[in-house]
C-alpha cells in the first residue's frame, strides 16, 4: 500500500518499481487463491498471511487451511508463462533462473511444523505450492512434485472438502495462538526514504493513479488522465487516508487536508472533514481524529 502511494507522488528506483509489481502480483495470486476456497466446503479455518519466527528464523506464509485432522500449509505462485525443471533448479522459457519455490516450502514446513509441535499440536502438515496462473505451464515437474494447477482447482478443493469435520476447540485455539503470534512488521522489508515536502500534492485517481484530478462542479472529481468520476468526498477521505498511513504523527487540520488534496476552497475541505471526523480544539489549534 505504500510503495502504491509512494509511486503515484514520487519517482520511484526502478528497484523499488520492480518490487511493487512484484508484490502487486503476488498479492493477486492470493486474491485468487481466496477465490479457489470459496469452494471449500468443509469445515476449517484460514488464515492468510502470517509473519512467524522461530529459532531466530522469519518466515512467511502466504496461506494456512486447519482441518480436523491435518494442516494444510499453502504457497501461492502467481507465475505466467512457460518455465521449466532442470534438477533443483527453475527457469524462465528465457532461460533466466528464478528461486526455487519448493525450496521455500520445506522451509516452511520445517518450521511450522516445529512450531506446532512446540505448542503441543501433533497434527500432521501437508504442504502444496499452488499455481493459480492458467497462463503458467511447467515443464518437465516430477510426478511427485507437491503442486496444484489452476486446471486442478475444483478436484484438489473437492479432494480437500471430503476429509473436513468440525474443528475441536483445540485446533481453534492453537489457530488462534498462530494469529496472536504473526509479526505485524517484517524486518527485511525496507521503504524508500520520504518526505513531506517532497511528494506530490493532490488527489490520486482511484482508477489510475494518476494525481491529475480537476474538480466538476464541486461535486465530483475527475481524472484527467482516464476519465474516471467519483465523489469529491470520497476522493478526499482516501487522500486524506494517505495522508494518515505515510505520516501517522501528522495531526488533520483543515489547512493540512487543504494543501495536501490541492483543494481551492477550505470550508469544502472543512465540511467533509466535520462529516467524518471528530473535531478536537478550536479556532487554530483546532485538528480532527477518527469518530
Amino acid at each position: 500500500m505504500v510503495l502504491r502511494m509512494l509511486n503515484n507522488r514520487m519517482e520511484l528506483h526502478e528497484k523499488e518499481k520492480n518490487l511493487l509489481r512484484y508484490l502487486i502480483k503476488g498479492y493477486k495470486g492470493e486474491l485468487l487463491f481466496d477465490e479457489w476456497l470459496t469452494l471449500f466446503s468443509g469445515a476449517g479455518l484460514i488464515l492468510n498471511d502470517l509473519l512467524l519466527e522461530h529459532n531466530n528464523t522469519i518466515f512467511q506464509i502466504d496461506t494456512l487451511l486447519f482441518t480436523s485432522s491435518t494442516v494444510y500449509l499453502f504457497e501461492v505462485k502467481n507465475y505466467e508463462g512457460d518455465y521449466l525443471i532442470e534438477g533443483d533448479r527453475w527457469y524462465t522459457k528465457a532461460r533466466h533462473e528464478i528461486k526455487n519455490p519448493l525450496l521455500q516450502l520445506r522451509k516452511n514446513d520445517s518450521l511450522l511444523s516445529q512450531l506446532l509441535h512446540k505448542s503441543g499440536c501433533n497434527l500432521p502438515v501437508i504442504t502444496n505450492l499452488i499455481f493459480v496462473n492458467p497462463g503458467f505451464h511447467l515443464y518437465n515437474a516430477p510426478f511427485t512434485l507437491p503442486a496444484v494447477f489452476s486446471s486442478q482447482k475444483e478436484r484438489f478443493i473437492s479432494d480437500l472438502s471430503v476429509f473436513s469435520d468440525s474443528l475441536s476447540p483445540y485446533q481453534k485455539q492453537l489457530a488462534e495462538r498462530l494469529s496472536c503470534m504473526h509479526l505485524k512488521k517484517s524486518p527485511y522489508f525496507r521503504l524508500p526514504e520520504y518526505k513531506y515536502e517532497k511528494l506530490k500534492k493532490g488527489i490520486c485517481c482511484a482508477e489510475c493513479g494518476s494525481i491529475h484530478t480537476s474538480f466538476g462542479n464541486r461535486i465530483y472529481l475527475l481524472c484527467d488522465s482516464c476519465s474516471f468520476r467519483e465523489s469529491y468526498e470520497k476522493g478526499i477521505l482516501r487522500s486524506i487516508g494517505e495522508l494518515k498511513t505515510l505520516f501517522p504523527d501528522k495531526k488533520l487540520t483543515t489547512n493540512l487536508i487543504q494543501e495536501w488534496c490541492q483543494v481551492f476552497s477550505k470550508v469544502a475541505v472543512r465540511s467533509v472533514l466535520g462529516r467524518n471526523f471528530t473535531k478536537c480544539g478550536n479556532k487554530r489549534g483546532a485538528y480532527y481524529v477518527v469518530k
